[in-house]
C-alpha cells in the first residue's frame, strides 16, 4: 500500500529491522564513514529519503551533542517507523559495537604486553592520525564551500587549538555567526542540496517536498513524554548506582562523567575525545594516555560509532580498580563498560525524539539552517585540532622536543598516502599499518 504521506510504497518495519542490523556490523570507518555508508544505501540505493532530507538531517544531528552518525540512524528510524524505528535503528547501532568491545578489552588487557599485540597498536596509532585529519578534510570538502565557511573553520581551530576555548562556547559562537550571517548574506549560509539528486536516483520515499509524517509533527504532549521517559531512565539506573557504590564510587562517577561528556560535547566523536582524555586520563585516572590511544584504535576498527571507545575507558576503569573484587575483574570491567555506554547514549535518544518534530518543521528555511551550516564549518577547524592532538602523542611518545619517533611518522604518511591519494578504505589502511609495525618492530629487534 502506498503511504500518501510519503513519495512512494515505505519499507516494512522487518525489512528496515534487517538493514539497522547489518549496519551495526558494517558501520566501519567513524563517523564520515558510517554517514557515507548511510547515504549510499538509503539516498542512493534504497531512495527510503532524499539527499535534502537526509542533510538536513546530518546537519541538526551535527550540531547536537554526542555521536551524529548514531543519532543520523535514530533519527531516519524515527522518521520512518516512529519511535520503535528510532530505538531499533540507534541501539542496532551501537549493541554489536558494544560487545565486540568489550572483548577486545578483555584481550587488551590480559595480553596487551606481548610483543605481536605491541607491535600491532605501534602500527594503527599512527594510521589513526591520518584516518582523522582524513575526516577533516572529507567533512570540509563537503561544508566548506566558500571563504566564509574557510573562516568560521580556521578562526574555530585557532580557538580551540591556540585559545583552548571549550567547544561549547566554539559552537554558541559559530551558531550566533551563521545566524545573523543567513541575514546579510544568504547565499553563503544555504544548505546546499544537489538539485539533479531526484534525477540520477529517481523519486524518494521521503522526498524533498514531502509533507512531515503526522508521527514527526511537534506535539507538547510528545514533547513531554519523550523528555519523562528519558529522565527515568536516567534517573532510576543513577540511583541504584548511588545506593549500592556511593556518590564518590567508580560507577556512580561514571554515570555522571558521561552523561556531561554527552550533553555537554558537540561536534560528534571526533570532538568530544578531547574531553573524554581530559576527564578520564587526567582527571579521574581510569586510564592512561597511551592506552587511550590505543582504545581509539580499536574504536577505528571495529564497527559502530568511534564514541564507543567509551566502553573501552569503562572496562579499564573498572577492571583496574577492581570494583568486584580480584576474582570477578572481566565482571567490573563489563559491566564499567555498560554503564559507560548507556549513559553516553541516553542523551541521543532525547535529542531525537524531542528535538526531531521541531527540525521537521524547518527543512528549508534558511533561519534555522545556516546556524547549522556554519556549525557544521567549526567542527572541521576542531577535528584539524584533533589530528594535531594524536599526532604529538603518538610522534613525540617522550615529549616534545624529544626525538620523533621516525616509524611512527613514516607508517602516518603512507597511511595518509592510501586515504588521500589511493583512496582505500579505513579497514584496509588500518590492517596495512598493523603490519607495517610488527615489520618495523622486527627489524628495530634485529638490528
Amino acid at each position: 500500500m502506498t503511504d500518501p504521506r510519503i513519495g512512494g510504497t515505505p519499507p516494512g518495519f522487518g525489512e528496515a529491522l534487517r538493514f539497522w542490523l547489518k549496519l551495526g556490523f558494517i558501520s566501519f570507518g567513524g563517523p564520515a564513514g558510517q554517514i557515507a555508508v548511510m547515504h549510499q544505501e538509503l539516498v542512493e540505493k534504497r531512495r527510503w529519503i532524499s539527499e535534502g532530507r537526509f542533510l538536513h538531517a546530518l546537519n541538526y544531528c551535527m550540531l547536537l551533542p554526542g555521536p551524529e552518525a548514531q543519532q543520523l540512524a535514530t533519527y531516519l528510524g524515527w522518521l520512518l517507523h516512529r519511535g520503535r524505528g528510532g530505538i531499533a535503528a540507534g541501539v542496532l547501532f551501537v549493541l554489536p559495537s558494544l560487545f565486540i568491545l568489550i572483548g577486545l578489552s578483555w584481550l587488551y588487557v590480559t595480553h596487551g604486553e606481548q610483543p605481536l599485540v605491541a607491535s600491532l597498536f605501534y602500527g594503527i596509532k599512527p594510521a589513526v592520525t591520518a584516518i582523522v585529519l582524513h575526516a577533516a578534510y572529507r567533512i570540509g570538502s563537503r561544508s566548506l564551500r566558500n571563504a566564509s565557511l574557510w573562516a568560521i573553520a580556521a578562526a574555530a581551530f585557532v580557538a580551540i587549538f591556540a585559545l583552548n576555548l571549550p567547544f561549547p562556547l566554539i559552537v554558541v559562537a559559530a551558531a550566533l555567526i551563521g545566524h545573523f550571517g543567513g541575514r546579510i548574506a544568504p547565499a553563503r549560509f544555504a544548505m546546499d542540496h544537489p538539485a539533479n539528486a531526484s534525477k540520477i536516483f529517481g523519486p524518494a520515499l521521503i522526498d524533498d517536498d514531502t509533507p512531515t509524517p503526522e508521527h514527526a509533527r511537534f506535539s507538547r504532549a510528545r514533547l513531554a513524554r519523550a523528555i519523562l521517559i528519558a529522565g527515568v531512565l536516567w534517573l532510576v539506573p543513577m540511583a541504584l548506582l548511588c545506593a549500592r557504590f556511593g556518590w564518590e564510587g567508580t560507577l556512580t562517577q561514571m554515570g555522571w562523567f558521561f552523561t556531561k561528556a554527552a550533553l555537554l560535547t558537540f561536534g560528534g566523536a571526533y570532538a568530544v575525545l578531547p574531553y573524554v582524555f581530559q576527564g578520564a586520563v587526567e582527571h579521574h585516572g581510569w586510564l592512561g594516555a597511551t592506552q587511550m590511544i590505543d582504545g581509539l584504535a580499536l574504536g577505528e576498527t571495529t564497527p559502530g560509532p568511534l564514541i564507543m571507545i567509551v566502553a573501552f575507558v569503562g572496562f579499564l576503569g573498572g577492571h583496574g580498580q577492581a570494583l568486584f573484587g580480584p576474582e570477578h575483574l572481566f565482571a567490573a570491567g563489563a559491566a564499567a563498560a555498560m554503564v559507560a555506554t548507556w549513559f553516553t547514549f541516553l542523551p541521543s535518544f532525547l535529542f531525537i525524539f524531542a528535538g526531531g518534530p521541531l527540525v521537521e518543521s524547518t527543512h528549508g528555511n534558511l533561519k534555522f539552517t545556516a546556524p547549522l551550516t556554519a556549525i557544521t564549518a567549526a567542527v572541521v577547524g576542531v577535528i584539524l585540532n584533533l589530528a594535531l592532538f594524536f599526532g604529538y602523542h603518538v610522534f613525540w611518545p617522550k615529549g616534545f622536543p624529544a626525538g620523533v619517533d621516525a616509524g611512527a611518522l613514516l607508517i602516518a604518511l603512507l597511511a595518509a598516502l592510501a586515504l588521500f591519494v589511493l583512496k582505500r578504505g579505513v579497514i584496509e589502511v588500518v590492517i596495512g599499518a598493523a603490519l607495517c609495525g610488527v615489520a618495523l618492530k622486527a627489524i628495530a629487534s634485529v638490528i
